[in-house]
């Protein structure tokens, strides 16, 4: 148990560093727009690879989609397609208030939201057993989202801060930008609500789909990879369609043949976004049945993390000094600390 309890807080603290850092390669985009890199990424990383990885270790298939409850399904779709539209809307809100300030709100309301709701509304398999949310657990793991709230908060004062240092910058391109960054504190709040359906997809479905893909043959780490090619596709309607519509709208589908290197980059970032997937399902069950809640605070926190990491390494914190930087500092302190007591939340369910 303890082994296991451990595997799983390092699995899904990488899940959320892997996730927050994923940006990384948008950084050096020559030609692409975000209808370039978007269809791309996302064709990789929510079609083609778990459904590649799904055609090739599990068998029997055909037996699957005639036993799997489709109802099921269409509730874990509509989860990721939530979480599809937080996609889109991050991705805006990286260019209207920068990736650090966006990844810290999203990840503060969606893992407020992602922690509560599997303790009060049971999730599937293991995780129907997760402690209730007034239970001595339930307690500690609730303090943990918490705290974890109090240092994003500190990570948003540092944003909004930094922000208005760049603004009476007389160089800065920001300058005049007041309204964008405003809409963009906006349209990050609906995204860090959505945002939640990314662990929901897999907690509400995961039980059924893994029992039935074993069942029919499926060795059991393929089948936990498998339940995110069949709970993936509401986010892949967004995520997919969108980007396909501009790219029709704007007539610049040759763009994506004619740069290469561009298609490379947003190749590996299809990549870096689907690998936390992986790792974050399979990091909340190794923490047991109250994983769904556990596993996904302290994935969240580690995005935010990262987030800090890409926002430091891009230059979004350059020439900035004083309290913004200690504020930001301060909350990834505070994040860590909150990752540790919801770790203590998860040993005493």
């Amino acid at each position: 148990m303890e082994t296991s309890f451990i595997s799983g807080i390092i699995i899904t603290v990488l899940a959320g560093l892997i996730m927050g850092s994923s940006p990384t390669p948008l950084k050096f985009l020559k030609e692409f727009r975000y209808e370039h890199f978007g269809f791309i990424s996302m064709l990789v990383s929510l079609v083609l690879i778990p459904w590649g990885i799904t055609l090739i270790l599990c068998p029997d298939l055909s037996s699957v989609f005639s036993e799997l409850d489709w109802g099921l399904i269409l509730k874990a779709n509509i989860f990721s397609m939530a979480w599809g539209i937080a996609q889109v809307l991050a991705l805006l809100c990286f260019i209207r208030i920068g990736v650090s300030l966006t990844y810290g709100i999203l990840c503060a309301i969606g893992a407020s939201v992602g922690v509560i709701v599997p303790m009060i509304f049971k999730a599937s398999g293991i995780f129907s057993e997760s402690p209730d949310l007034w239970s001595p657990g339930g307690l500690v793991i609730l303090g943990g989202a918490f705290v974890m709230i109090i240092g994003v908060s500190l990570a948003a004062v540092a944003g909004e801060k930094r922000e208005r240092i760049l603004q009476e910058s007389q160089d800065m391109k920001h300058k005049g930008n007041h309204n964008s960054f405003y809409t963009g504190l906006a349209m990050v709040v609906v995204a860090g609500i959505l945002s939640a359906g990314w662990g929901f997809a897999f907690a509400y479905s995961q039980g059924p789909i893994v029992e039935t893909l074993i069942h029919n043959g499926s060795a059991e780490l393929p089948s936990k990879i498998a339940v995110w090619a069949f709970v993936l596709f509401g986010a892949a309607l967004i995520n997919i369609l969108y980007p396909a519509y501009l790219l029709t709208r704007n007539k610049s589908w040759k763009v994506i043949s004619a740069h290469g290197r561009d298609t490379l980059l947003s190749v590996i970032y299809g990549l870096l976004f689907f690998i936390p997937s992986i790792l974050l399902g399979h990091g909340m069950l190794l923490l047991g049945a109250s994983g769904a809640s556990v596993g996904f605070g302290i994935t969240q926190a580690s995005i935010i993390i990262g987030g800090q990491i890409v926002g430091f390494a891009s230059g979004e914190w350059r020439g900035i000094s004083g309290m913004p930087r200690k504020y930001i500092y301060r909350a990834i302190v505070i994040l860590v600390i909150s990752m540790a007591i919801l770790g203590v939340g998860n040993m005493l369910s």
